[in-house]
């Protein structure tokens, strides 16, 4: 295929997805996390939804805002105040579409992180629920609002409910008052905002009934009679009419529920099914008061009402979950895998420190899993609803870390042009995890103490103390004693984070373990690759578990994804390429500590990329390392670019 031709496709696809999204009956935004929530995209599927063009909602910022129904928008306000401090909200409020009506949405949003964990934007879907809501109120109405009253009280309770629900001029429930129901006598009318006065009518021998079923003629003459001086009822005639008989427990016809509205009812089939459930319980009730026989029918007539609204709620439920997987991140949670001695040691001691709030610090070397075990600590944790807030010190800019961790005031520094909130912030009443801790520069670590020890802290340019409620997760490969004697380190800092050491061992350590990581990796990798490669067999187990791994399980993951995709056939193939052979001149084995394998090892992989450190085909994706990282454990160990001369 040409370059024009998968062009032409790709703009192809973007272009049936934009038709998607203009389609549904669901709109799509995005708005800056910022505090103002500017729009930076809208779905064009908003004309539909409220009337109004995607161009209207952009050209006043606060166009959204301002047509907020006066009793919501306050609620609404203070709420958005305080979004970007959430992972997401789900709000429900008034909304005035362009036709003047105000109409019930649901507004889901989830904030938007980059990758060092900053708020970059909120993308959100905007739903009508107007029916729902209505069916919710009318429920409401069914089971409680109603409850406490009795006789002719409850009926006028009722029908002011009714017409308020439906939007209604006029509703009143009537009583028929003789055998061969033709004369009737209302129990309760609602006209505009007042109850109206009670009065007989009859229907010239046309029963309810058959009034109901579109026969309007006889009956609507008699009505109107009653409002000669409104002309636009009379205009629409039995278009503005809605009406259903009333029956008791024996299917007969003892009364009829009936509504009027200014113009015609535009969505019959909705109105006809509340005005249903409405006149089941406008039935068991004045069965009730003229014979205290069973209510079963009426009762089964509710459970089904119920049931219908359960089942509505429940298709609203999945749409949200599925709008919300559409926009939420997906995150990879592994498991713990192996089974050796010293691994069951740290799950042990995961067990008993994390329903506790006591700081852990974690150590290892690089590509352990510290921060699998930190995962471990919080999911097991009183804090699992809140978040695991991870920092990675070694990729954060000196003259940067403070304000990443504590946040900063706008106009603190050049540059911070908008005030922020930094990580300890953003995980109150959750977990925070500061990796590879041992590169904090002694500024910061001077306020870290504090936030250990008072658990407050003042922002970058700040003076206001803020409190935060948060757990702390150490992690490090560095040697924090040895920091302390050369004074790198903090030694309060470091009595204060090392309540509760966890030591990760090494995975030449846990060489038992090699076994069922490698298969835990091929069957993660095989299956991402469609192939079939089969268990580890024992010749590249020896293979695996004669290397020293000095990048640990990372390296490991790292090399079964390679061979993974090179093996030519079912078999998992394991060559020098990719790790040394054990009985070759790796310069490893001969190293005599572990500092000279490390050195050696990224030598080795640095003079096999041409010393390249990141991208595709750098060292640093090879050893699994961060490049910050890399270059940091370069700076430690002295290796320096080699240099050719001639």
């Amino acid at each position: 295929m040409s370059e024009r031709e998968s062009n032409t496709n790709l703009d192809d696809n973007k272009s049936k997805q934009t038709l998607v999204l203009n389609t549904l009956p669901v709109v799509f935004y995005t708005t800056k996390a910022s505090g103002d929530f500017k729009l930076t995209y809208l779905s064009k599927g908003v004309k539909n939804l409220t009337g109004f063009d995607v161009e209207e909602f952009g050209k006043n910022s606060n166009f959204w805002k301002s047509r907020l129904h006066p009793d919501d928008r306050d609620e609404i306000l203070d709420s958005m105040k305080n979004l970007v401090k959430k992972n997401s909200y789900d709000l429900e409020y008034r909304w005035q579409c362009a036709d003047g009506k105000y109409k019930w949405f649901y507004d889901h949003g989830e904030v938007v992180y980059d990758y060092q964990g900053k708020a970059k934007e909120i993308a959100g879907s905007w739903i009508n629920i107007t029916d729902r809501k209505i069916t919710e109120e009318s429920f409401k109405l069914l089971l409680h609002e109603t409850n406490s009253v009795t006789g002719l009280e409850f009926f006028r309770s009722f029908v002011k409910n009714i017409a308020k629900i439906l939007d209604v001029k006029y509703a009143f429930i009537s009583k028929c008052i003789n055998s061969e129901n033709t004369k009737v006598r209302t129990l309760a009318f609602w006209e505009g905002k007042k109850y109206g006065k009670d009065f007989e009518y009859t229907l010239d021998g046309t029963p309810c009934k058959k009034a109901v079923s579109g026969e309007f003629s006889c009956y609507m003459d008699d009505v109107l009679e009653m409002f000669p001086e409104d002309e636009q009822l009379k205009r629409y005639g039995a278009k503005g009419y809605l009406g259903l008989p009333i029956y008791n427990s024996k299917n007969n016809v003892i009364g009829h529920l009936a509504v009027f509205h200014d113009s015609s009812f535009k969505d019959l089939p909705k109105y006809f099914s509340i005005l249903q459930i409405f006149a089941i319980r406008v039935g068991s009730e004045l069965e009730r008061m003229e014979n205290e026989n069973t209510l079963r029918r009426s009762h089964q007539k509710l459970e089904l009402a119920f049931e219908e609204i359960k089942n509505l709620q429940s298709k609203l439920e999945s749409e949200n979950i599925y709008l919300k997987e559409e926009i939420q991140t997906e995150h990879n949670f592994e498991e713990i895998i192996g089974s050796s001695n010293k691994l069951k040691v740290v799950i042990d001691k995961i067990k008993k420190v994390a329903s506790t709030d006591t700081t852990v610090l974690i150590r290892g070397e690089t590509g352990t899993g510290k921060e699998l075990i930190a995962r471990s600590v919080h999911n097991l944790s009183k804090r699992n609803n809140k978040p695991l807030i991870k920092i990675n010190c070694p990729a954060i800019p000196a003259n940067l870390i403070e304000s990443e961790l504590f946040g900063h005031e706008k106009g603190a520094f050049t540059g911070a042009i908008n005030n922020k909130v930094g990580k300890f912030k953003l995980a109150d009443g959750g977990t925070i995890m500061l990796d590879e801790l041992g590169d904090l520069p002694l500024e910061s670590q001077a306020k870290l103490l504090r936030v250990l020890q008072e658990k407050e802290f003042e922002t970058v340019g700040g003076t206001k103390t803020q409190n935060v409620d948060v757990r702390v997760i150490a992690a490090t490969n560095r040697d924090l004693e040895e920091a302390v004697k050369e004074g790198a380190f903090r030694s309060d800092l470091y009595y204060r984070l090392n309540v509760f050491p966890i030591e990760i061992p090494p995975l030449r350590e846990r060489a038992e373990d090699i076994e069922a990581l490698g298969n835990h990796f091929i069957n993660k990798y095989a299956g991402k690759l469609g192939k079939s490669i089969r268990p580890i067999n024992k010749k590249v187990l020896d293979k695996l578990k004669s290397y020293n791994w000095p990048g640990n399980i990372r390296e490991l993951e790292n090399v079964i994804e390679r061979a993974t995709i090179l093996s030519p056939d079912n078999n998992l193939e394991i060559t020098d390429s990719l790790i040394p052979d054990s009985n070759g001149d790796s310069g490893i084995h001969g190293s005599s500590t572990l500092e000279e394998i490390e050195r050696d090892h990224i030598v080795t992989v640095l003079d096999k990329t041409g010393w390249r450190i990141s991208g595709d085909k750098g060292a640093a994706l090879i050893l699994g390392m961060n490049p910050s990282t890399l270059r940091t454990r370069m700076a430690k160990l002295g290796i320096k670019k080699k240099t050719v001369s001639g």
